[in-house]
């Protein structure tokens, strides 16, 4: 399938200054950005940023960013789900998975997590994909924090909502060995019938095992 990548912007105005939140940005804008030193969830910062001009380059990922003038201070990834797991088994041209998201202590409570998600669907083309997400609580910064599981929980789960993402069960093993972690999912308004029934074979795929 053809993966359309129509750029918008919004400028979001918090009490610790003005962002733009903005993208899809091509690898070529991502790397000319500075990248904020706090950006450390998943990896040191010089390799994340590394990591996301790489995903940026691929032709279904998609980087969202929210910046400070020149600066990266948070973002959002889309692309095709890691091999190994069970969602990429389908080999599901239409579902991507929303695979991080990541905003600096200082902008944190400004919303910013759900205006990068809502920046994300105002491209029409999230129509044509199966969006999911899979929120593991040793992901979550509950130190940096101060909040114990479900209030984190709870906190993600009103995020994604923002970008229209619902919670969805499923038999993986993973999600299932912790009842804060989940599964969540968009269906765009253009998925076809067959596809929703591959993803639901792809979320119960314990179910006739014995």
């Amino acid at each position: 399938m053809d993966h359309i990548k129509i750029y918008n912007a919004k400028e979001l105005k918090t009490t610790k200054g003005s962002i733009v939140i903005e993208g899809p940005v091509s690898a070529n804008d991502l790397s000319s950005l500075e990248f904020h030193e706090d950006l450390v969830a998943f990896r040191p910062p010089a390799q994340q940023h590394k990591a996301l001009i790489e995903i940026a380059a691929l032709p279904e990922g998609r980087i969202i960013v929210a910046r400070e003038r020149n600066m990266v201070v948070g973002y959002v990834t889309y692309l095709y789900p890691d091999p190994l797991e069970r969602w990429s088994h389908g080999k599901m041209k239409n579902l991507i998975e929303l695979g991080a998201i990541e905003v600096i202590p200082k902008f944190r409570g400004a919303s910013v997590g759900k205006n990068l998600l809502k920046v994300s669907m105002m491209d029409d083309a999230m129509e044509d994909y199966i969006i999911i997400t899979t929120e593991y609580y040793w992901h979550w910064d509950l130190k940096g924090t101060g909040l114990n599981v479900w209030e984190y929980r709870k906190i993600m789960e009103k995020m994604m909502n923002a970008g229209g993402l619902e919670y969805y069960a499923t038999d993986d093993p993973e999600i299932s060995s912790h009842p804060a972690n989940c599964l969540m999912a968009r269906i765009g308004k253009r998925i076809k019938p067959e596809s929703i029934e591959q993803f639901d074979q792809l979320r119960f795929m314990n179910r006739f095992m014995y």
